[in-house]
């Protein structure tokens, strides 16, 4: 198993990755299963209605999160790259007022969603906390086909089955040529080729693609995210949700802009900076704007905020840098990733503001000419101060407390490069250790602070 960049970082819309980005691609792949005929059905039989169900997490935070409206417009056809936020809710109307739903290529199928979409809160599936069923029914209400599937954090759906496999993958079986499943294997073959983290990377990604391609890939990954900041920075007035959260990012970059035309320099200058651009990307995000999951929606600020940072701050930013900041970023993700979880409702935020923390850490470091060991470094003191980091979003929204936590998490981040570029490499506590700590500590974690809001800030704060 070998994570590209492209499965780290994808373009998509909000609010969330696990469980609006997972779940529409999820009906996608079902339509596909039933389009393709390569499953077991009676000789005549023709799929004429479908239902689904979402279990756990989704299940839970689902109708903050617009999971339901996910699943209607990916039964639709519609699919997280390419849809049109704008055109989203009079699709789902149309769907509400007619019990239809009408996939490209396919018949029309029956799916009333009061009654075909179930929030299954008491039955969670087994394989994961985010988990989703799809089933196909004839004429006569007979079961054609069941599937389940599992959206397992940014972006990322299996199946039962591939849920296995990826449990069981390693990246040293996939044909590249560093293929490092831990940050000490990196180390060793950074060591032994010379060679920096994103050079390592770049050289994986190209054994299956062209540089071309490679590079036009990544510049489009940040188009999305600078577009996304630049967004974000223009638009005011209330997100949707009820929870009347207003837009910040506007007003805050105005004062910005206003002490930078007047060459006025403060104490909290760099901080500011940072947590605007990170607020922008998830205030677009909880709007349901286009984001680029980094590595999931609810964490998709921290890495665009501290590259837009750098690229204010230092004459050093150019085309090449960006590039290998975010295949350096990438690196650090598919380790983490693969070691531990980067799913909210599997290990709580440490997974999701922490791993990108030390995604933009390790990116950061990289670029402002750090060696492999201390980017190492960078990303294990992000990723240690955001241990135990619960996920527990007020009313299931991707808002309180998660639009300044990714504020937070861009600041730590560069802290933590600071840090690790002022040291020679050596440290106390490795990366994989770290990483290993979050998985555990996110297996103790108890559920009801693993994206349930059945806990935390998302309790008390509706009490008071």
């Amino acid at each position: 198993m070998f994570l590209s960049i492209f499965d780290v970082f994808k373009i998509g819309i909000g609010p969330s990755s696990s469980h609006t980005m997972g779940p529409m691609t999820a009906a996608n792949r079902f339509l596909d299963e039933l389009k393709s005929g390569d499953w077991p059905r009676a000789a005549r039989a023709r799929p004429a209605a479908l239902t689904a169900s979402l279990h756990g997490s989704l299940a839970f935070t689902g109708i903050g999160h617009g999971t339901g409206r996910a699943v209607i417009l990916g039964l639709c056809g519609e699919n997280p790259r390419q849809i049109d936020p704008d055109a989203m809710d009079a699709k789902i109307a149309a769907v509400e007022a007619t019990g239809m739903v009408h996939p490209p290529g396919h018949d029309a199928y029956r799916f009333l969603p009061t009654r075909d979409l179930v929030f299954d809160k008491r039955n969670p599936l087994p394989g994961h906390p985010n988990g989703l069923q799809f089933t196909a029914l004839d004429t006569d209400g007979q079961l054609l086909l069941r599937r389940i599937y599992y959206s397992i954090g940014g972006g990322f759906v299996v199946t039962d089955a591939e849920l296995d496999a990826v449990k069981g993958a390693s990246p040293a079986q996939a044909d590249v040529p560093y293929p490092f499943a831990h940050a000490k294997d990196m180390l060793a073959m950074a060591a032994a080729s010379g060679l920096s983290i994103a050079a390592m990377k770049r050289a994986n990604e190209e054994a299956s693609r062209s540089r071309k391609t490679l590079d036009d890939g990544i510049d489009e990954i940040w188009s999305v995210m600078a577009t996304c900041i630049d967004r974000g920075l223009e638009q005011s007035g209330i997100m949707p949700g009820g929870l009347n959260v207003k837009r910040r990012a506007k007003a805050i970059v105005a004062q910005l802009d206003a002490q930078w035309q007047r060459n006025e320099i403060t104490p909290l200058m760099a901080n500011d900076w940072l947590s605007v651009y990170a607020m922008a990307v998830n205030e677009e995000n909880a709007a349901g704007g286009r984001v680029v999951t980094a590595p999931t929606n609810g964490a998709a600020g921290v890495i665009p905020a501290v590259l837009r940072y750098f690229i204010k701050f230092d004459a050093r930013a150019n085309t090449s840098t960006i590039r290998d900041y975010l295949l350096t970023a990438a690196a650090i993700g598919g380790i983490i990733k693969h070691n531990a979880s980067i799913s909210g409702a599997e290990v709580g935020c440490q997974g999701e503001v922490g791993s990108a923390s030390a995604m933009a850490a390790a990116g950061l470091c990289a670029v402002m000419g750090g060696t492999p060991t201390q980017v190492e470094n960078a990303a294990e003191i992000a990723l240690e101060h955001h241990l135990g980091m619960t996920c527990d979003p007020v009313a299931g929204l991707v808002q309180i407390p998660c639009i300044e936590r990714n504020a937070f998490g861009a600041v730590k981040a560069v802290t933590a490069a600071s840090l690790a570029l002022k040291g020679d490499g050596t440290h106390a506590v490795p990366l994989d250790a770290c990483i290993e700590t979050m998985r555990q500590t996110g297996m103790d974690m108890s559920e009801r602070y693993k994206e349930t809001s059945l806990a935390g800030l998302a309790v008390n704060v509706v009490a008071c």
